[in-house]
């Protein structure tokens, strides 16, 4: 299995690029990962925040394959504690899925059209952060869901 993160907008600070980084290098020992940035929305000030979630939306659903199972990144969906993530994770691979495809909307979140294509919704938390740093702590969790999934000592409990 494959897993791909997809998100809007690019991230500019370097501290932040850095951390991405080094968490992408070391998922790479587990599965083959990629972080998709969909590059802002030109002239958004000239457009309401439905019509941004649905042009967002159609790019994002333009970068997914037929056999992708999509989960989104969103303040509603189920949250998991690391462990039953890394459980979640295993079912996934389990299932026989050939791409498992995380996305974090834009701003206002996602359109109809993308909600109605998931499989399912994950929320980090309750808390709101910013869309850049949603970005690290999510391949943080993939790459400490594979750690407790191989026993390796990243995580403790």
């Amino acid at each position: 299995m494959k897993i791909k993160l997809i998100a809007i907008g690019k991230t500019d600070n370097q501290y932040l690029i850095k951390l991405i980084d080094t968490y992408k290098n070391r998922l790479q020992h587990y599965v083959t990962f990629e972080l998709f940035v969909i590059p802002d929305l030109k002239n958004v000030k000239n457009i309401s925040e439905n019509q941004q979630k649905e042009k967002e939306g159609e790019l994002i659903l333009k970068h997914l394959l037929p056999t992708d199972q999509l989960i989104l990144l969103d303040e509603k969906g189920k949250e998991f504690r690391s462990i039953e993530f890394s459980q979640f994770l295993q079912k996934k691979m389990n299932s026989g899925i050939k791409q498992l495809v995380f996305v974090i909307g834009g701003p206002y979140g996602f359109s109809k059209n993308v909600y109605l294509t998931a499989q399912g919704e994950v929320s980090l938390s309750k808390m709101t952060f910013s869309h850049q740093m949603i970005r690290l702590f999510m391949v943080e969790q993939i790459y400490r869901g594979f750690t407790i999934l191989k026993n390796e000592p990243y995580h403790h409990e």
